[in-house]
């Protein structure tokens, strides 16, 4: 396989940062005296930050307006991207090694750009892509199939020459349905959803280090 481009997905796939989101989650909602639900958290952790807090704001009926919750978020979560979240396992290895090989790669994430960028520059991996591509500035969710052909519209490729690597079982499955190849990245996160993965891709990994 030699893609036209390789695109990576941040969250659970590049950076161990999903336990970050799950304690915001609760952070945020126990200041509130209320409880994170099963229900909730499979809404709000495929969904852009804008969905996101609406969603919120209307499952609990909360008086915040979405920006005000989306700045809370950051705020909760804006020093663990600077500072703490590593990289997962075999993450730099796999990003040298494809650079070696000439590979052209870039970011394609869900994230909030701010803390997407605060990790991306923590770990200094602007050196390996041409470009870091935010669903949220198209306002699109990832398990949109759009979303991935407007990246490779961007890119100037088309959408059967990609690659992404992720770990969401239903972007695994938009990616899928837009024309990429797909590699499951399995997270912890996604644990009881792994067959999901590994059915929506053309390949899965326990690990980045398999890829090596």
């Amino acid at each position: 396989m030699n893609p036209d481009m390789i695109f990576f997905d941040l969250d659970g796939t590049l950076i161990d940062s999903n336990g970050v989101w799950l304690q915001v989650d609760h952070d945020f909602l126990g200041r509130r005296g209320l409880e994170v639900t099963q229900e909730y958290q499979a809404v709000v952790s495929n969904s852009i930050f804008p969905v996101a807090a609406q969603f919120t704001r209307d499952y609990y009926h909360l008086p915040d307006e979405p920006q005000a919750i989306m700045d809370e978020w950051q705020a909760m979560a804006q020093g663990a991207y600077a500072r703490t979240i590593p990289l997962k396992p075999g993450a730099q290895a796999l990003l040298d090694k494809l650079q070696a090989q000439g590979r052209p790669m870039a970011l394609l994430t869900a994230g909030l750009p701010a803390l997407a960028k605060a990790a991306v520059e923590r770990h200094g991996l602007e050196k390996y892509f041409q470009g870091l591509f935010f669903a949220h500035d198209v306002g699109l969710e990832k398990r949109d199939p759009e979303v991935y052909r407007i990246a490779a519209k961007q890119y100037g490729v088309s959408p059967t020459g990609c690659v992404l690597l992720e770990d969401a079982p239903h972007n695994c499955a938009a990616a899928k349905s837009a024309g990429f190849k797909v590699v499951g990245v399995y997270d912890d996160f996604y644990a009881d959803q792994w067959d999901t993965v590994q059915e929506n891709s053309h390949l899965a990994v326990k690990s980045l280090i398999e890829l090596l």
